[in-house]
């Protein structure tokens, strides 16, 4: 499985609607489940599709404090790859078979490449929405305990007093390394209890 979290004004409603936008049509079908901040889009061939192999995919989408965090599971290739079998099969008895299946293996190529295709819609809709991998302003400015001066994160010392500016630091996940406030009991992105010394 494959993760990437976005930070900015993004819901999940979005990225979810943007793919069943993208996806519902031709050969493929998409339908959103769950709720408002976890929702997962299903990703599959239709069952009276006229070419190509069946494949299926799911993504799923939490909202988390400055963004989404999106996770896509196994591609299900199985049918993909037994139709390309019989493209081969067909064309080792007869080259001239291939002329016939030209819509299967077009139709099967498509389908390897729908990990990429989604990951590609998401990052359109991520950008039109003004979202990025950037952390969000929230977690790349600190705020001096003594001044009230923004600093960026990582400053040893205020830029404006001078005051140390360690107590303020963020913190990571230890699982998956997303950036932690100081009353975060679980990580927004994975989940992990949050132990720190």
């Amino acid at each position: 499985m494959e993760q990437r979290v976005f930070h900015g004004n993004i819901t999940p409603a979005d990225v979810a609607q943007a793919l069943l936008a993208e996806f519902n049509q031709g050969n493929l079908r998409a339908q959103i489940l769950g709720e408002s901040n976890h929702l997962t889009v299903q990703i599959a061939t239709s069952q009276w599709s006229r070419s190509g192999g069946q494949t299926a995919l799911a993504v799923d989408i939490q909202k988390i404090e400055d963004g989404v965090t999106v996770q896509i599971g196994q591609q299900q290739w199985m049918g993909v790859a037994a139709s390309l079998g019989q493209s081969a099969i067909a064309a080792l008895m007869n080259p001239l078979n291939l002329l016939g299946r030209l819509d299967d293996i077009a139709q099967d190529i498509q389908n390897l490449q729908l990990n990429e295709k989604v990951w590609a819609t998401i990052a359109r809709e991520v950008q039109a929405k003004g979202a990025s991998y950037q952390l969000s302003e929230r977690l790349s400015r600190l705020t001096c305990e003594y001044c009230g001066a923004a600093n960026p994160v990582g400053e040893a010392s205020c830029v404006a007093c001078g005051a140390p500016m360690g107590d303020v630091q963020p913190r990571t996940c230890g699982k998956c390394g997303y950036v932690l406030t100081h009353g975060e009991r679980f990580c927004p992105n994975c989940g992990q209890a949050l132990q720190f010394s």
